[in-house]
């Protein structure tokens, strides 16, 4: 198990409030919007592992900070010339990557996102939250993988297309598509669009009323609408990964 006081102040790109067991994570860099690099990935994932083994959180908010939820884009084709992933190197990435999103998943409190704007680097990840509200200056995309010359095996080969349905998840992943959040909720990608100033006291006005439910309501429904994903996602990440990195090692010289 895990206490609030242990990690509250543990991680450098996420800054965490709880009142009344609503715990709110800020993703963040410097107090700026989230700047997506390895010091997140490490920390994501150690940070809803710790969450998720915390039974005093009620509710969680995920929000990210300022004008962009996450960036910056990456160029296309930039990744091209950047093949020098070894299997030392990459292995600690790989592991890291194989439980982010499980531990997502693994936080039996309900989720809410708030994408307050431009998700252009692991927008799966506020998807994944049960009530998506989006700011009507968002917007998102995949500009880290295909389209900079990575394999998009880290969960959007998965999640993009289940959520979007096949032929438009393919699209978006091969095409660097960038999707309004008009259209993310006319997709059925998020639930509800307004103000970016109107987000946060919306997701605490849900989550207030969420905490009506009894707390196993509240942890058992979380867990049972998420368990098929889980387990497609236990099924198909490392493969994913795996061609990931092999398609960025070095060639013999």
């Amino acid at each position: 198990m895990s206490t609030f006081d242990e990690y509250a102040n543990k991680f450098e790109t996420i800054r965490m409030t709880r009142d009344n067991g609503i715990l709110e994570m800020h993703f963040h860099t410097n107090g700026e919007p989230l700047v997506w690099n390895l010091t997140a990935h490490r920390e994501f994932e150690q940070a809803f592992l710790d969450v998720g083994r915390d039974r005093e959180n009620d509710v969680v908010i995920m929000t990210g900070t300022g004008d962009a939820f996450s960036g910056p884009a990456i160029a296309p084709g930039m990744h091209q010339n950047r093949n020098s992933m070894t299997p030392t190197i990459y292995d600690p990435i790989y592991w890291e990557a194989k439980h982010l999103l499980i531990n997502l998943l693994n936080i039996e409190a309900p989720v809410i996102s708030i994408i307050n704007g431009p998700a252009v680097r692991h927008c799966e990840i506020p998807l994944l939250g049960d009530i998506v509200l989006a700011s009507d200056t968002a917007l998102l995309q995949d500009t880290a993988h295909f389209q900079g010359g990575m394999v998009p095996g880290d969960g959007m080969h998965l999640i993009m297309p289940l959520l979007m349905g096949r032929a438009r998840g393919h699209y978006f992943l091969y095409t660097g598509q960038s999707i309004s959040a008009s259209e993310a909720k006319e997709m059925g990608l998020v639930n509800e669009v307004m103000p970016a100033g109107d987000l946060l006291p919306r997701a605490r006005e849900l989550a207030a009323q969420m905490l009506r439910q009894p707390r196993l309501v509240r942890r058992y429904t979380r867990t049972c609408l998420n368990q098929e994903l889980k387990g497609r996602l236990h099924d198909v990440l490392g493969y994913g990964l795996a061609l990931e990195g092999v398609a960025r090692m070095k060639e013999p010289a």
